[in-house]
Parts: C-alpha cells; sequence; structure tokens
C-alpha cells in the first residue's frame, strides 16, 4: 500500500531532483547498512517524502557522502542523511512487516508469510524501541481487517483506519509541531488507501478480495467518486504544507503535495485508456 508519493521529475529544477535522489540514495543505504538486503528491498518512495519533510521541518544537519551500490557500481553517487533517514529507514521496516504480516492473515497469502518471517528478526528490535508506534499500527491493520471482514462501504471508515496509522507515523515527536504532522499524515493516509483500492480494483474482482470501491455501479462513477474523495484529501495536506515554516526543499515538496502525488493516478488512468485501446483493436 506504499509507493504513491513521489515527485513529478518533470516539474522540478535540476537542483532539487539531485537533493531528492540524495536523499533517496541515503535512505536506501541507510536500509542495507541497518538491516541487510532484506531491508533495502522494503525502500519506498512515501518514506523519502517523510525525511525531507522532517528534516525541513526541523532543521536537521545534513550529512554528505558519495557511494556506489549493486544499482549503480560504475559511479558514486551523493547520498544526505539527517536524523530523520534512520527513524525512516525504521518505520519502513516496521510497516512492511506489519503489512505482509496483514497480506498472511487477509489473504492467507504465502509471500506474506515468508516476507513477514524473513523479517522478524530484524523488526524485534524496532518494536520494542517504538512500542507505542507499533502498537498503533497493529490496531489500526485489524480495525481496517474488520471493516473488511463486514464488508464496509464507507469511505471514511476503511480508509480512516490507514489514515490514523500514518498520523502516527508522521507524529516524530511530541512538540507544537505534532497536531499538524498528525494531520498531514492522517489525510495523506487516506489518500494512500483510496488510490490504491482504485489502483488493485480489477485484481481484487478476479480473487474476490474485499474493495470498498466495489460499491459504485460502473468505472465512470467509480472514477468520479475516487478522485472527488481523494482530492479533498490532498487540499487537507496541501493546508498543513503551507502552514509549515519549511524554508528547505520547500520546492520539492511543495511538488510532491501539489503534483508528484497524482502521478501514479495519471499512470493508472492512462494504463485503462492503453487497454481500452487495445481491447477494442483486437476486437476489430
Amino acid at each position: 500500500m506504499f509507493g504513491y508519493i513521489g515527485v513529478n521529475r518533470g516539474e522540478l529544477k535540476v537542483r532539487e531532483l539531485e537533493r531528492y535522489r540524495a536523499f533517496y540514495c541515503g535512505l536506501c543505504h541507510t536500509l542495507r547498512e541497518k538491516y541487510g538486503f532484506s531491508g533495502q528491498l522494503t525502500l519506498t518512495y512515501d518514506m523519502t517524502f517523510l525525511v525531507l519533510l522532517l528534516s525541513s521541518l526541523y532543521e536537521m544537519k545534513e550529512r554528505e557522502d558519495t557511494r556506489r551500490c549493486l544499482v549503480h557500481p560504475l559511479k558514486k553517487h551523493r547520498q544526505l542523511k539527517t536524523r530523520a533517514t534512520r527513524y525512516a529507514a525504521d518505520m519502513n521496516l516496521l510497516l512492511t512487516y506489519e503489512h505482509l504480516e496483514d497480506d498472511w492473515m487477509d489473504e492467507h497469502s504465502l509471500s506474506g508469510r515468508i516476507g513477514s518471517l524473513w523479517l522478524r528478526g530484524r523488526v524485534r528490535r524496532i518494536r520494542r524501541r517504538y512500542a507505542h508506534k507499533a502498537e498503533v499500527f497493529q490496531q489500526e491493520l485489524e480495525e481496517l481487517h474488520r471493516y473488511e471482514q463486514k464488508e464496509s462501504k464507507s469511505l471514511d471508515e476503511a480508509s480512516g483506519c490507514f489514515g490514523r496509522l500514518m498520523a502516527e507515523l508522521f507524529a516524530y515527536k511530541t512538540d507544537s509541531w505534532e497536531p499538524y504532522l498528525r494531520k498531514l499524515g492522517f489525510y495523506l493516509g487516506k489518500y494512500i488507501y483510496l488510490l490504491d483500492a482504485y489502483d488493485d480494483f480489477d485484481k481484487d474482482q478476479k480473487t474476490g478480495s474485499y474493495n470498498v470501491l466495489r460499491q459504485f455501479e460502473n468505472e465512470q462513477e467509480r472514477q468520479e467518486r475516487t478522485k472527488e474523495a481523494m482530492t479533498m484529501m490532498i487540499a487537507e495536506c496541501a493546508g498543513v504544507i503551507e502552514f509549515l515554516p519549511l524554508l528547505r526543499d520547500e520546492g520539492i515538496l511543495k511538488n510532491i503535495i501539489y503534483s508528484g502525488v497524482w502521478t501514479r493516478w495519471n499512470q493508472i488512468l492512462h494504463r485503462q485508456k492503453e487497454g481500452e485501446y487495445k481491447d477494442g483493436k483486437r476486437s476489430l
């Protein structure tokens, strides 16, 4: 359910794109350094956004380095890290583990079971260090499972669970910024849940898995109602971004919230149109 919060690369300045990549590489290296190759596989763009957000808001000191890696073995690439990088790496692994456990519980997914067992040892220390957050994540996923079991038709019930999970994730520490970070995480989480439901709709139809968007009668209504709800979520996120004093990397953060979050949505719509064209061509 992650991987939806990235940048619109075409709208970023060259310097901004380089910084974004450097933070992404910094998070990737931290995951590899702390948790090995399995940790590195959990890397998401969503957590890169969190690193940039927290680093900017709290004006964290940056550590810069250049390294080679398996993806870029011939040329060293710039890396940027802050205190938020370690936090995001821990949360990335913990949420991946909870997601895999949820897949096993919901669908008896063998890959989910194998993945969660693979990560269990690495996650144990994180759960001890962030006991409250781990408890909230688990509680919200269990609540979501209950809504799925009763086949809830409420967009707010289903997406609200993931929103509260993300609110806890964004609450880096208890201070004056916590309510605003929680609000941003909450609405961003609801957006991610709805976009993921729309993205997975065809697959869920084939497997019979729960999808809150199944209540809509046709594709046009499903698309319109989903975009309407997601637009309201992102409007709330934008309000928080405009309020917070994000002087460093403001351009990147606004690119993500105003444009980047819609990149995947547009890709899904384009994929649907391509599918319709191919189906039509085959039928001629």
